[in-house]
């Protein structure tokens, strides 16, 4: 059985949540990422920031980068996976959630890597490739 351990990435920077988007954003630009998890001062994952949002969410509407903090722009539920689930696990909630990225935690609920859709691209056969771009592409 392949599982999410076995497909991550495991060398995953955080954003600290109280640093400024712009530093969340040369952070991306220092690590050629689209996303950066955010973690709190436990170091637990407090969501995700990506470079869409910051676009999106603080450029367009004309907020300074330099005074918004990445913990304003990692709201919401974060959609994980543990570091022991299957492979269709992970594709299973890319899929119905329309994330290209997956956090990645341990057993103690840590951080410990990310899945991209390219990680499971290198593993899953070519029709479930398709399904998951498919349900990704229809979900915005």
């Amino acid at each position: 059985m392949t599982t999410a351990r076995d497909i991550m990435s495991s060398d995953v920077t955080c954003v600290d949540s109280s640093q400024t988007i712009l530093e969340a954003a040369r952070m991306m630009a220092a690590l050629d990422v689209g996303a950066l998890p955010v973690c709190g001062q436990d170091n637990r994952l407090k969501g995700m920031i990506t470079d869409r949002d910051i676009v999106i969410k603080v450029i367009a509407q004309g907020h300074d980068p330099r005074a918004l903090h990445a913990s304003e722009l990692a709201q919401g539920p974060v959609i994980t996976v543990n570091a022991d689930d299957d492979v269709d696990q992970v594709l299973s909630k890319m899929s119905s959630h329309g994330v290209r990225r997956l956090p990645v935690l341990d057993s103690n609920h840590e951080l410990i890597g990310i899945v991209a859709q390219a990680d499971v691209a290198r593993v899953l056969p070519a029709p479930r490739v398709g399904e998951l771009l498919g349900a990704l592409s229809s979900a915005g």
